[in-house]
Protein backbone atom coordinates (compact mmCIF):
# COMPACT_ATOMS: atom_id res chain seq x y z
CA UNK A 1 0.00 0.00 0.00
CA UNK A 2 1.09 3.15 -1.31
CA UNK A 3 2.65 5.57 1.70
CA UNK A 4 1.30 9.00 2.27
CA UNK A 5 4.97 10.42 1.57
CA UNK A 6 4.87 8.47 -1.74
CA UNK A 7 1.88 10.43 -2.32
CA UNK A 8 3.98 13.94 -1.42
CA UNK A 9 6.73 12.39 -3.40
CA UNK A 10 4.93 11.71 -6.70
CA UNK A 11 3.20 15.61 -6.14
CA UNK A 12 6.42 17.02 -5.81
CA UNK A 13 7.87 15.35 -9.02
CA UNK A 14 5.30 15.75 -11.19
CA UNK A 15 6.11 19.15 -11.47
CA UNK A 16 10.22 18.65 -10.58
CA UNK A 17 10.40 15.97 -13.28
CA UNK A 18 9.31 18.06 -16.34
CA UNK A 19 11.97 20.95 -15.68
CA UNK A 20 15.19 20.52 -17.56
CA UNK A 21 18.22 23.10 -18.55
CA UNK A 22 16.03 25.06 -20.55
CA UNK A 23 13.17 25.51 -18.64
CA UNK A 24 12.78 29.26 -18.36
CA UNK A 25 12.40 30.96 -14.56
CA UNK A 26 9.40 31.85 -15.47
CA UNK A 27 7.95 28.63 -16.34
CA UNK A 28 9.48 27.14 -12.95
CA UNK A 29 7.82 29.98 -10.67
CA UNK A 30 4.47 29.42 -12.63
CA UNK A 31 4.95 25.76 -12.13
CA UNK A 32 5.53 26.51 -8.47
CA UNK A 33 2.25 28.36 -8.18
CA UNK A 34 0.00 25.50 -9.38
CA UNK A 35 2.03 23.23 -7.21
CA UNK A 36 1.33 25.12 -3.85
CA UNK A 37 -0.88 27.58 -4.49
CA UNK A 38 -4.83 28.04 -3.90
CA UNK A 39 -7.06 27.70 -6.72
CA UNK A 40 -9.29 30.14 -5.62
CA UNK A 41 -8.00 33.08 -5.71
CA UNK A 42 -10.40 35.12 -3.43
CA UNK A 43 -8.09 33.44 -0.64
CA UNK A 44 -4.97 35.20 -1.63
CA UNK A 45 -3.94 38.08 0.70
CA UNK A 46 -3.91 41.66 -0.64
CA UNK A 47 -0.34 42.87 -1.63
CA UNK A 48 0.93 46.14 0.06
CA UNK A 49 4.53 47.77 0.04
CA UNK A 50 6.66 48.38 3.44
CA UNK A 51 9.99 50.11 2.38
CA UNK A 52 9.50 49.03 -1.36
CA UNK A 53 9.19 45.22 -0.48
CA UNK A 54 5.96 43.87 -1.25
CA UNK A 55 4.00 42.14 1.89
CA UNK A 56 1.22 40.15 2.24
CA UNK A 57 -0.59 40.24 5.95
CA UNK A 58 -1.95 36.64 6.81
CA UNK A 59 -4.00 35.36 9.09
CA UNK A 60 -7.50 36.70 11.19
CA UNK A 61 -8.27 40.44 10.99
CA UNK A 62 -8.92 39.83 14.67
CA UNK A 63 -5.08 39.32 15.38
CA UNK A 64 -3.65 42.01 17.38
CA UNK A 65 -0.27 43.32 14.99
CA UNK A 66 1.61 43.72 18.12
CA UNK A 67 3.19 41.02 17.49
CA UNK A 68 4.42 39.52 14.07
CA UNK A 69 6.13 36.56 12.27
CA UNK A 70 7.70 37.18 9.25
CA UNK A 71 7.38 34.39 6.56
CA UNK A 72 10.18 34.17 4.45
CA UNK A 73 9.57 31.40 1.41
CA UNK A 74 11.98 29.16 -0.02
CA UNK A 75 12.18 28.10 -3.53
CA UNK A 76 16.09 28.46 -3.95
CA UNK A 77 15.96 32.16 -4.05
CA UNK A 78 14.64 31.76 -7.53
CA UNK A 79 11.20 30.37 -7.35
CA UNK A 80 8.55 30.59 -4.99
CA UNK A 81 6.20 34.00 -3.58
CA UNK A 82 3.64 34.70 -0.72
CA UNK A 83 1.20 33.09 -3.29
CA UNK A 84 3.10 29.81 -3.45
CA UNK A 85 3.39 29.77 0.68
CA UNK A 86 0.23 31.32 1.92
CA UNK A 87 -1.54 28.09 2.80
CA UNK A 88 1.43 27.17 4.95
CA UNK A 89 1.61 30.98 6.29
CA UNK A 90 -2.47 30.76 7.00
CA UNK A 91 -1.31 27.07 9.15
CA UNK A 92 1.18 28.99 11.22
CA UNK A 93 -0.73 31.86 11.78
CA UNK A 94 -4.10 29.66 13.18
CA UNK A 95 -1.94 27.69 15.23
CA UNK A 96 0.57 30.39 16.66
CA UNK A 97 -2.35 32.74 17.03
CA UNK A 98 -0.36 35.43 15.35
CA UNK A 99 -0.47 37.56 12.53
CA UNK A 100 1.83 36.36 10.18
CA UNK A 101 3.52 38.59 7.56
CA UNK A 102 4.61 37.03 4.40
CA UNK A 103 7.06 38.77 1.98
CA UNK A 104 8.05 38.51 -1.20
CA UNK A 105 11.99 39.69 -1.32
CA UNK A 106 13.33 39.80 -5.03
CA UNK A 107 14.63 36.67 -6.65
CA UNK A 108 17.89 35.78 -8.99
CA UNK A 109 18.70 35.71 -11.95
CA UNK A 110 16.84 39.47 -11.90
CA UNK A 111 18.30 40.52 -8.54
CA UNK A 112 21.57 38.54 -6.49
CA UNK A 113 22.98 38.48 -3.58
CA UNK A 114 22.14 40.40 -1.11
CA UNK A 115 18.98 41.89 -2.76
CA UNK A 116 17.14 39.16 -0.59
CA UNK A 117 18.44 40.65 2.58
CA UNK A 118 18.14 44.13 1.80
CA UNK A 119 14.54 43.45 1.36
CA UNK A 120 14.18 41.73 4.79
CA UNK A 121 15.90 44.63 6.22
CA UNK A 122 14.01 47.21 5.13
CA UNK A 123 10.71 45.17 6.03
CA UNK A 124 12.27 44.86 9.73
CA UNK A 125 13.23 48.65 9.59
CA UNK A 126 9.20 49.36 8.22
CA UNK A 127 7.37 46.99 10.86
CA UNK A 128 9.99 48.93 13.96
CA UNK A 129 8.50 52.52 12.34
CA UNK A 130 5.44 50.76 12.69
CA UNK A 131 5.69 50.64 16.48
CA UNK A 132 6.74 46.56 16.15
CA UNK A 133 9.60 45.96 18.63
CA UNK A 134 12.27 43.64 17.60
CA UNK A 135 11.56 41.40 20.37
CA UNK A 136 8.08 40.99 19.54
CA UNK A 137 9.19 39.59 15.70
CA UNK A 138 9.76 36.25 14.89
CA UNK A 139 11.37 34.95 11.98
CA UNK A 140 10.42 31.43 10.29
CA UNK A 141 11.38 30.41 7.00
CA UNK A 142 11.96 27.22 5.20
CA UNK A 143 15.09 26.11 2.65
CA UNK A 144 16.00 29.16 1.37
CA UNK A 145 13.79 31.41 3.04
CA UNK A 146 15.42 29.84 6.26
CA UNK A 147 19.16 31.12 4.94
CA UNK A 148 17.48 34.44 4.56
CA UNK A 149 16.25 34.43 8.21
CA UNK A 150 19.89 33.36 9.53
CA UNK A 151 21.51 36.12 7.21
CA UNK A 152 19.12 38.74 7.87
CA UNK A 153 19.74 38.12 11.52
CA UNK A 154 23.67 37.89 10.85
CA UNK A 155 23.55 41.27 9.18
CA UNK A 156 21.43 43.43 12.03
CA UNK A 157 24.48 41.72 14.82
CA UNK A 158 26.80 43.19 12.40
CA UNK A 159 25.08 46.44 11.91
CA UNK A 160 24.59 46.53 15.76
CA UNK A 161 20.88 46.27 15.69
CA UNK A 162 18.61 44.80 18.25
CA UNK A 163 17.78 41.11 16.67
CA UNK A 164 14.14 39.34 16.27
CA UNK A 165 13.04 37.48 19.25
CA UNK A 166 13.53 34.29 17.68
CA UNK A 167 14.28 32.37 14.71
CA UNK A 168 12.24 29.08 12.96
CA UNK A 169 13.58 26.94 10.06
CA UNK A 170 12.26 24.62 8.45
CA UNK A 171 14.61 22.35 5.98
CA UNK A 172 17.83 25.34 6.38
CA UNK A 173 20.03 25.70 3.20
CA UNK A 174 22.84 26.77 5.81
CA UNK A 175 25.76 26.17 3.11
CA UNK A 176 25.78 27.14 -0.34
CA UNK A 177 29.08 25.13 -0.88
CA UNK A 178 26.87 22.10 -0.55
CA UNK A 179 29.88 20.42 1.80
CA UNK A 180 27.88 18.50 3.81
CA UNK A 181 27.53 14.25 3.91
CA UNK A 182 24.64 14.07 4.04
CA UNK A 183 25.13 15.01 0.27
CA UNK A 184 26.68 11.64 -0.15
CA UNK A 185 24.68 9.60 2.72
CA UNK A 186 21.02 10.63 1.52
CA UNK A 187 21.79 11.43 -2.28
CA UNK A 188 19.92 7.99 -2.79
CA UNK A 189 16.93 9.19 -0.10
CA UNK A 190 15.94 12.85 -1.37
CA UNK A 191 13.53 12.46 -4.03
CA UNK A 192 13.96 16.03 -4.73
CA UNK A 193 17.82 18.13 -3.84
CA UNK A 194 20.77 16.55 -5.22
CA UNK A 195 24.31 18.08 -4.91
CA UNK A 196 24.29 19.21 -8.47
CA UNK A 197 21.15 20.87 -8.29
CA UNK A 198 22.17 22.83 -5.00
CA UNK A 199 24.95 24.33 -6.44
CA UNK A 200 23.38 25.73 -9.39
CA UNK A 201 20.69 27.73 -7.19
CA UNK A 202 22.96 28.78 -4.89
CA UNK A 203 25.38 30.41 -8.54
CA UNK A 204 21.75 31.72 -9.66
CA UNK A 205 21.48 33.53 -6.69
CA UNK A 206 25.27 34.31 -5.95
CA UNK A 207 25.96 36.06 -9.46
CA UNK A 208 29.40 35.81 -8.74
CA UNK A 209 29.79 36.38 -5.21
CA UNK A 210 31.70 34.27 -3.07
CA UNK A 211 29.77 31.39 -1.50
CA UNK A 212 31.91 30.75 1.74
CA UNK A 213 31.19 34.31 2.92
CA UNK A 214 29.02 34.02 6.31
CA UNK A 215 25.74 36.23 4.79
CA UNK A 216 25.51 33.60 1.67
CA UNK A 217 26.40 30.43 4.17
CA UNK A 218 25.45 31.19 7.64
CA UNK A 219 26.82 27.65 8.52
CA UNK A 220 30.47 29.87 8.34
CA UNK A 221 28.96 32.83 10.75
CA UNK A 222 30.27 33.65 14.17
CA UNK A 223 26.62 32.14 15.27
CA UNK A 224 27.75 33.81 19.02
CA UNK A 225 24.86 35.82 20.67
CA UNK A 226 22.35 34.63 18.01
CA UNK A 227 18.28 34.51 19.01
CA UNK A 228 16.73 31.37 20.03
CA UNK A 229 16.79 28.54 17.35
CA UNK A 230 14.15 26.08 16.10
CA UNK A 231 14.83 23.56 13.26
CA UNK A 232 12.78 21.12 11.49
CA UNK A 233 14.59 18.59 8.91
CA UNK A 234 13.72 15.77 7.26
CA UNK A 235 15.47 12.32 7.55
CA UNK A 236 15.82 11.95 3.70
CA UNK A 237 16.98 15.46 2.94
CA UNK A 238 20.48 16.07 0.95
CA UNK A 239 20.36 19.28 3.52
CA UNK A 240 20.09 17.11 6.47
CA UNK A 241 23.98 18.62 7.48
CA UNK A 242 22.86 21.59 7.09
CA UNK A 243 20.35 21.60 9.45
CA UNK A 244 22.49 19.19 12.19
CA UNK A 245 25.85 21.54 11.82
CA UNK A 246 24.21 24.54 12.17
CA UNK A 247 22.65 23.09 15.48
CA UNK A 248 25.83 22.11 16.55
CA UNK A 249 27.89 25.30 15.92
CA UNK A 250 24.67 26.92 17.91
CA UNK A 251 25.31 25.00 21.13
CA UNK A 252 28.96 25.33 20.55
CA UNK A 253 28.54 29.48 21.00
CA UNK A 254 26.12 29.33 23.56
CA UNK A 255 22.96 29.50 21.61
CA UNK A 256 19.55 28.44 22.70
CA UNK A 257 18.69 25.76 19.96
CA UNK A 258 16.33 22.75 19.03
CA UNK A 259 16.85 20.61 16.33
CA UNK A 260 14.08 18.14 15.50
CA UNK A 261 14.86 15.19 12.87
CA UNK A 262 11.42 14.38 11.24
CA UNK A 263 11.98 10.19 10.27
CA UNK A 264 11.38 9.44 6.56
CA UNK A 265 10.61 13.08 5.92
CA UNK A 266 11.73 14.87 2.75
CA UNK A 267 12.32 18.56 1.99
CA UNK A 268 9.74 21.13 3.56
CA UNK A 269 7.22 18.26 4.32
CA UNK A 270 5.54 20.84 6.30
CA UNK A 271 3.85 21.83 3.21
CA UNK A 272 1.64 18.90 2.87
CA UNK A 273 -0.84 18.74 6.22
CA UNK A 274 -3.54 17.56 3.26
CA UNK A 275 -1.58 14.52 2.92
CA UNK A 276 0.86 13.97 5.89
CA UNK A 277 -0.37 13.76 9.92
CA UNK A 278 3.55 14.93 10.49
CA UNK A 279 3.08 18.14 8.90
CA UNK A 280 0.15 19.10 11.05
CA UNK A 281 2.23 17.92 14.16
CA UNK A 282 5.44 19.36 12.96
CA UNK A 283 4.01 23.02 12.47
CA UNK A 284 1.87 22.81 15.53
CA UNK A 285 5.14 22.13 17.17
CA UNK A 286 6.54 25.41 15.48
CA UNK A 287 4.26 27.65 17.08
CA UNK A 288 4.38 26.08 20.32
CA UNK A 289 8.34 27.54 19.95
CA UNK A 290 7.21 31.04 18.13
CA UNK A 291 4.66 31.60 21.38
CA UNK A 292 7.01 30.98 23.99
CA UNK A 293 9.05 33.52 22.57
CA UNK A 294 6.74 36.00 21.40
CA UNK A 295 4.85 35.82 25.08
CA UNK A 296 1.71 34.72 23.27
CA UNK A 297 -0.94 33.23 25.25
Amino acid sequence: MEKPIDQVIARVQSVYGSWGRKTTVQKMRADWEMLFGFEDESQYPEIEHLNGVSVAWVGSPALSRDRVIIYLHGGGYQVGSIRSHCAMMKNLSDHANCVVLGVDYRLAPEHTFPAPIDDCLNVISALTELGVAPANIAMVGDSAGANLALAATLKLKLEGRDCPAALALMSPWTDLQANGESYTTRREADPIHNQKMILRMAGAYLGGADAAQPLASPLNADLSGMPPVFIQVGDRETVLSDATALAAELRARGGVVECQVWDDMIHVFQQFPDLLPEATDAIADLAEFVKLHLRIE
